[in-house]
């Protein structure tokens, strides 16, 4: 989903220096997409074109984009994974699991549907239970609130999935809140920057804010957060500036369907 891109390409800049304040350009010449971007149109592209959606597949277009950008910014293991001629799963609880999933909260007919299509594309990589898992709570949260529940339901859903949220504090986060790379260390917190946000441009800019691996935590969010309110237009119209015409095509053609 775009939003899930908008919060990459705002957060890059910011990756490896951190800004703790919401005062901040949301796109410059140094803002630019990176591996959460080509992963989330490599499922994009996956969920519009596959014949069959098996991990097979989603092996097989992940690879494929992976490898169309590979200076794109990816971690250690998942970079041996993308130069690999034989790609299997390597029991990975990395926050890759969970940025690149949106598109699956988006398009999934029920919450089952939601499990099943997440399961398949976090497994062909990051198939320890924590990636498994934060994967899925990203995903489910971008359906619930694509099908309207109400806040106070999604932070129910979050809580009981990630109950360490109801102890969070967005001040405390902004000062102590550290980089790291697990969904179990940064799903709960890119989660609670959503339910604090009072809009799109704030939820990113308040996820941004807390530092840390904040061009991922902020495609998590984002994802969200448009389903959730929708993104203002002069917002979605700059992101394409950054983006080829090769992801623009396939994340048309991937809401054109959704309509």
């Amino acid at each position: 989903m775009i939003g899930a891109i908008i919060g990459d390409v705002v957060g890059s800049r910011f990756e490896f220096d951190n800004y703790r304040n919401v005062d901040f350009e949301l796109f410059t010449n140094e803002s630019r997409f990176t591996d959460d971007t080509v992963c989330t149109v490599a499922f994009m592209d996956w969920l519009l074109h596959a014949k069959k959606l098996d991990e097979e597949s989603a092996t097989n277009y992940l690879h494929r984009w992976c490898n169309k950008y590979p200076f794109a910014g990816y971690g250690g293991r998942f970079r041996k994974w993308v130069y690999s001629n034989d790609p299997k799963p390597y029991g990975s609880y990395g926050n890759g699991a969970a940025m690149r999933i949106s598109p699956i909260g988006y398009c999934a007919a029920s919450i089952e549907d939601v499990a099943y299509l997440s399961d398949i594309a976090t497994r062909i990589t990051h198939n320890h239970p924590e990636g498994i898992k934060g994967a899925r709570v990203v995903a489910t949260c971008i359906y619930l609130a694509r099908n309207k529940y109400s806040k106070k339901k999604i932070r129910e859903y979050i809580e009981k999935e990630y109950p360490e949220v109801k102890g969070f504090d967005y001040e405390t986060l902004r000062k102590t809140f550290d980089f790291n790379e697990t969904c179990q260390g940064t799903v709960p917190q890119a989660l609670y920057c959503f339910l604090i946000s009072n809009g799109f441009e704030d939820c990113i800019r308040k996820t941004v804010s807390i530092g840390g691996d904040c061009d991922t935590t902020a495609a998590m969010s984002g994802a969200i957060a448009e389903a959730f309110y929708g993104i203002p237009e002069n917002i979605k119209n700059k992101v394409r500036d950054f983006l080829p015409q090769e992801m623009l095509i396939i994340i048309d053609k991937f809401y054109e369907k959704g309509e």
